[in-house]
């Protein structure tokens, strides 16, 4: 119960951690930039916002943004930041099966407890590195964004993929460190056989040999 319970708890860490890069990935709130205070840069229109996939500009009446489809000219930073967050994007739904079908309550067709524990430990893997990728990208952007601009501030959208990447690791080293036992072997401690002379069901403590035995002088 213990291994279920820490097991389950990995998964739902994992997967929030999951949700939160994709929304990270795929909104623009990374950081804020203004060269003065924020009241000065929303009166003159000045006030920014920039994420993975355009540049914003905020004031009380506008909120334009202008995509940043230019790959070739986009900085380093952006475009390994764009390719870091789609790596765990797209990782986090291996990941989560993974995990799923190790579940206890879950059985396969000739599963075992060996592969349970693979499955366990490949998905583990897999949100660490999803965790490890966020990190980076949330990491490496701002400063990027620092030496282009004055950074104000950070984003929502920065703050969800750090969160998003926390989760995912902690979940990550949860799933590795559970071990489980194979329920596809029954235990013969609280075994019982039927007998047909008595009617009764009497635990069966010793071989098979001695019970074909008896029921042979029967």
């Amino acid at each position: 119960m213990a291994h279920m319970c820490r097991q389950i708890t990995g998964s739902a860490a994992s997967c929030a951690g999951w949700v939160g890069l994709i929304v990270a990935t795929a909104t623009n709130d990374w950081v804020r930039t203004c060269d003065y205070t924020v009241t000065t840069c929303l009166r003159m229109d000045e006030l920014g916002s920039r994420g993975l996939w355009a540049e914003c500009v905020i004031s009380p009446a506008l909120y334009h943004c202008v995509a940043l489809s230019q790959i070739l000219t986009l900085p380093a930073y952006v475009q390994t930041s764009r390719a870091l967050m789609i790596c765990a994007c797209l990782l986090g739904l291996p990941s989560m099966l993974l995990v799923l079908m190790s579940m206890p309550c879950v059985r396969l067709q000739n599963d075992t407890s060996a592969i349970k524990r693979l499955r366990a430990r490949v998905g583990g893997v897999l949100f660490i590195l999803i965790g490890v990728c966020g990190i980076i990208s949330t990491v490496w952007f701002p400063i990027g964004a620092h030496h282009e601009e004055h950074l104000m501030a950070f984003g929502v959208s920065l703050y969800a993929g750090w969160v998003g990447s926390i989760l995912c690791l902690l979940g990550g080293f949860v799933i590795l460190c559970c071990r489980g036992t194979d329920p596809g072997i029954p235990s013969r401690d609280n075994s019982f056989y039927y007998s047909r002379q008595g009617g009764t069901a009497t635990p069966c403590h010793g071989n098979v040999s001695s019970l074909v035995s008896e029921n042979e002088t029967s």
